[in-house]
């Protein structure tokens, strides 16, 4: 979080940064985490209808591999996704899209996720001189330090600046 001033004793609360704050190799620990409820994981996997009973049924669960019921992956993607909002791309003017969607390890009611991400590139926008493109590596860990999801984004800020100089 930035404080902007604006007035005399008066400031405005920023979030997300414009292409000027991002630097390949900036590592970002978002925070705060999340713990996944049992009402988190039920009501957002019917909400994606996702109907697998291993989401929500504790007796199919209970004779699963895992021995109890599994969190969503779709849940564990938006919500490590999410944690790096504010930080990164607030102030975004597209999310451009994920890559390299990676499932390391299984998320369950109980567990509490963060977040952390490292810059990995930044560039021009060719098509919006006025813009640039910010792409990112992001991990989600269990508070045990157990990796569960790692992923690529990249999303389109504005430059502080205006116009830019062509690469």
């Amino acid at each position: 979080m930035t404080l902007r001033r604006v007035g005399d004793n008066e400031y405005v609360e920023e979030h997300g940064g414009d292409y000027e704050d991002f630097e390949p190799g900036m590592v970002i620990k978002h925070w705060p985490g999340r713990t996944i409820s049992e009402t988190d994981n039920t009501w957002l996997t019917l909400l994606l209808m996702n109907q697998h009973p291993l989401h929500f049924d504790e007796t199919y669960g209970a004779a699963s591999e895992y021995g109890r019921v599994l969190v969503n992956s779709s849940i564990t993607l938006a919500l490590i996704g999410g944690m790096t909002v504010q930080a990164l791309s607030a102030r975004a003017v597209a999310n451009l899209g994920w890559d390299r969607v990676r499932l390391a390890d299984p998320v369950f009611v109980g567990d509490t996720l963060y977040a952390t991400s490292r810059i990995l590139t930044t560039r021009h926008s060719r098509s919006r001189p006025t813009q640039g493109i910010v792409t990112v590596e992001t991990t989600g860990r269990k508070s045990t330090g157990e990796t569960v999801i790692t992923f690529e984004r990249s999303f389109l800020v504005r430059c502080r600046n205006g116009a830019h100089d062509s690469d």
